[in-house]
């Protein structure tokens, strides 16, 4: 019998038994739009068309109307079923299927029909596959390159942690503009948030692209309002520094059902602006701290704002 994916418990399978966790009420600052615009409908249905997934969906975004409406989506590759099971996310858990060869090629037609100046491409966890997915992100890469020549690339990706390090190779050789990875929270919450994966691999995963490719620019998030302590969030931007990860990202985590981790608090914009600025202070050539930053969340500004950033920072290297 085939998984209703719109269903709860076929969709968190590994959360259906858990009790439910108190859904606390959003303050203003935090509350978005339903979408409506004609770009909107417009971005949605050329994903449709082209059979593909976005992280804007399946993750449960709140700033999908806003950035559909200007066109701008996250597509998410290798299936819409992860094989991992954090407790903060939506995207569905379970046995994924075998890749589809033929998606790097729609998602680079659905990009250069939307026009897009920048992309950005994620994927769910793929444990079961021997490089976790690495040569169909190249795949799709090279896809971009060609029939999108003039679009700059981002790609958001798992840790590989079960993979060989050609694997990681593999997607560097593939050479995005942006390598994104994401700590998620701090290492003291992974035990409950994030299980499945370890701190300080996705640590390492990070410095070790800047030393395969120092051209490429490197990107981590982490969410707060999980229980995380402040003085927790410094020191991941300190090993974040240490690993020279260029672009970092803060949102608010907002909790998606009863059945995952629950909201400790809900941090203020005051906070944020706080966080942003021992951000820059520390060393980054990009912050993006607010209730609603999210990895992609105006990631072409933002890589317009990056690369210009590096060139007055260090100008003999541009």
């Amino acid at each position: 019998m085939l998984r209703d994916l719109k269903l709860p418990d076929q969709r968190h399978p590994e959360k259906a038994h858990k009790r439910d966790n108190f859904q606390p009420k959003k303050p203003d600052w935090i509350r978005v739009k339903a979408p409506t615009s004609v770009g909107y409908i417009k971005t949605r249905d050329i994903i449709r068309d082209q059979k593909l997934l976005t992280v804007c969906e399946e993750a449960g975004c709140p700033n999908v109307g806003e950035c559909w409406s200007q066109g701008h989506a996250t597509m998410m590759i290798m299936g819409d079923i992860c094989t991992r099971g954090c407790t903060f996310c939506n995207v569905a858990t379970g046995k994924p299927k075998s890749l589809d060869e033929f998606e790097p090629g729609r998602v680079a037609h659905a990009v250069a029909e939307l026009g897009l100046s920048h992309v950005v491409i994620t994927s769910v966890d793929r444990d079961d596959l021997v490089d976790g997915g690495a040569e169909h992100f190249a795949q799709t890469i090279r896809a971009l390159r060609r029939r999108a020549p003039n679009t700059t690339i981002e790609i958001l990706t798992p840790d590989f942690l079960k993979c060989p390090p050609s694997a990681l190779e593999t997607v560097v050789a593939a050479r995005p503009d942006v390598f994104n990875h994401n700590l998620e929270t701090v290492p003291s919450l992974y035990p409950e948030v994030r299980p499945g994966a370890r701190y300080f691999t996705s640590l390492r995963l990070l410095q070790r692209v800047k030393e395969l490719d120092p051209g490429i620019f490197t990107k981590s998030g982490i969410m707060v309002g999980l229980g995380e302590e402040r003085q927790a969030v410094a020191q991941v931007m300190d090993d974040m520094r240490a690993a020279d990860v260029d672009f970092l990202t803060i949102g608010q985590y907002l909790q998606p059902t009863p059945k995952h981790h629950r909201v400790d608090r809900f941090v203020t914009p005051d906070e944020f602006k706080a966080y942003e600025t021992a951000a820059y202070g520390k060393g980054f050539l990009m912050v993006s701290a607010t209730p609603l930053t999210r990895s992609s969340y105006h990631a072409g500004d933002d890589f317009a704002q990056l690369r210009k950033a590096r060139k007055e920072k260090f100008p003999a290297k541009n």
